[in-house]
């Protein structure tokens, strides 16, 4: 297939570029590099079938030229704002990014004739889990708790809207909704890892504050109702979450609209992971013990069951401390990240 990546220059997006690559298809990897880092696409090294292009979903000439330069048939997208707490602060950045860009994504994609679009969504589209419903199926209410997850619900609703209306005029394209939880780990040659700034995440957050002279790991939160204490989350590795992606590029039939969740399917609090950390290092993480952040729900992990019984596909990585070693090497080897 010949797939347009969007985010392409960013953690998920350069890994599903490199399975992309590794599968034979011909890929476009658009990033506008506000937050991801070219050198990750440029170490792929793979030739014609990468192209890299620099620039915005939201320029609908720019995107409709490569879509038709390159034959595009499918649609891969994972570029947006994605920080919980900025979007709060930030909301209007939020929305014109991540829903009015993207929808300048779907026009070109609609006078184009893609036939096929992926979508990077979220468990923030959930919000908070009614009680009884952790793991969370796909059939969860859907009331997100910040401007980023609404942004992710508003697009989805976009996607389904435009997969009916193609269906009505004998043009169907196959659309897929993925919903993920916590992403960590890097790929397994070590080409490949997680690079942020500010970086959020618990799994490098925590192998950084292992570093002679690194500033201590913040624990917000060692009062909930959990058997430690601390939140519970779902951590599913990258390389599994990108083979999601692909296999249901590849298995999605036009006129279809589904939505899967992607998770390893049980959770780990925040001590398991740092202890995860730990073992994977072999050295101490430092923390401080702070007071809970407003709107961290207790737990949330995925029942991702839909996917499993309908393609096939299950995580490989299921052990934590494997997954934390991961990402563990890639920064052992990469200590400022991209940048040298």
């Amino acid at each position: 297939m010949n797939v347009l990546v969007t985010g392409a220059a960013g953690y998920i997006g350069s890994h599903a570029c490199k399975r992309l690559l590794a599968g034979g298809h011909r890929v476009v990897a658009l990033d506008d590099l506000s937050r991801g880092h070219r050198r990750a696409l440029e170490l792929l090294d793979a030739g014609e079938s990468l192209c890299i292009a620099e620039g915005s979903v939201g320029d609908e000439p720019l995107v409709t030229s490569l879509l038709a330069e390159h034959a595009i048939d499918t649609v891969m997208h994972f570029a947006a704002l994605a920080y919980v707490g900025e979007s709060v602060e930030q909301p209007l950045r939020y929305y014109t990014n991540n829903v009015a860009q993207g929808l300048a994504l779907l026009g070109a994609c609609d006078a184009s004739g893609v036939e096929r679009f992926v979508f990077s969504s979220s468990c923030a589209t959930y919000g908070d889990p009614p009680e009884g419903l952790v793991p969370v199926p796909e059939t969860c209410p859907q009331h997100p708790t910040s401007p980023y997850g609404w942004t992710k619900l508003v697009y989805e609703h976009a996607l389904l809207g435009w997969s009916h209306a193609r269906a009505l005029s004998s043009r169907p394209v196959a659309v897929a909704l993925l919903r993920y939880f916590n992403v960590a780990g890097a790929d397994s040659s070590g080409v490949l890892g997680e690079d942020h700034d500010p970086e959020t995440h618990l799994v490098p957050v925590a192998i950084r504050a292992t570093r002679e002279g690194a500033a201590p790991l913040s624990l917000f939160g060692t009062d909930y109702p959990t058997h430690d204490g601390t939140c519970v989350r779902d951590y599913v590795h990258v390389e599994d979450l990108v083979d999601a992606h692909i296999l249901t590029m590849t298995s999605i039939k036009r006129g279809k609209a589904v939505a899967y969740n992607l998770g390893v399917g049980r959770g780990h609090s925040v001590r398991e992971v740092i202890a995860a950390v730990e073992r994977a290092t072999g050295r101490r993480v430092p923390v401080v013990e702070k007071r809970r952040r407003p709107g961290d729900a207790v737990a949330l992990y995925a029942d991702a069951s839909k996917i499993t019984r309908e393609l096939g596909w299950k995580p490989r990585y299921t052990d934590i401390v494997e997954t934390v070693a991961s990402a563990a090497r890639w920064f052992e080897a990469n200590p400022r990240g991209y940048d040298g």
